[in-house]
């Protein structure tokens, strides 16, 4: 049974990433392992560019409570890899990302990740509300379920 993918469309943000040597595996395309690296990479250098957090030095700190990742098709070196991100969930100390990994052609996304950030004080560790600067700037990666289906 062919599961259905989303398109990039369903992203508002793109970057796209250079794929290594390494990591491709003895089958010939990119490990599991390492799209969790893409995802993480991705989440963690938007915060960074977009100013929403202070990386890596700030009071708050984004600690992974949840990941998931569907796979649907290869990945691996020497072709890069685009990478778009959205927000589906804004709480109140916590944001869910998902993660559209594509080939550089690609309309459908080959794998689509799930990582939820619980949001902390730095010294204490303790779940504290989403700052505003960073509530805002998390706002624009919001797409609404009309355009993630217009296509």
């Amino acid at each position: 049974m062919k599961r259905p993918r989303q398109t990039r469309r369903a992203y508002a943000y793109f970057t796209d990433m250079t794929t290594r040597w390494r990591d491709n595996d003895a089958y010939g395309h990119m490990n599991n392992v390492v799209f969790y690296e893409y995802v993480d990479t991705c989440v963690n250098g938007w915060l960074k560019a977009s100013g929403a957090l202070d990386v890596p030095g700030g009071p708050v700190i984004g600690l992974v409570v949840e990941s998931a990742c569907v796979f649907h098709a290869p990945l691996g070196f020497p072709e890069p890899v685009a990478v778009g991100l959205r927000v589906s969930r804004i709480g109140t100390s916590s944001v869910q990302y998902d993660v559209g990994l594509f080939a550089p052609d690609g309309r459908e996304a080959a794998a689509e990740a799930r990582f939820t950030h619980v949001y902390v004080a730095r010294d204490t560790r303790r779940p504290m509300p989403l700052p505003d600067r960073m509530r805002e700037a998390l706002a624009s990666l919001q797409v609404s379920e009309a355009d993630r289906e217009r296509d």
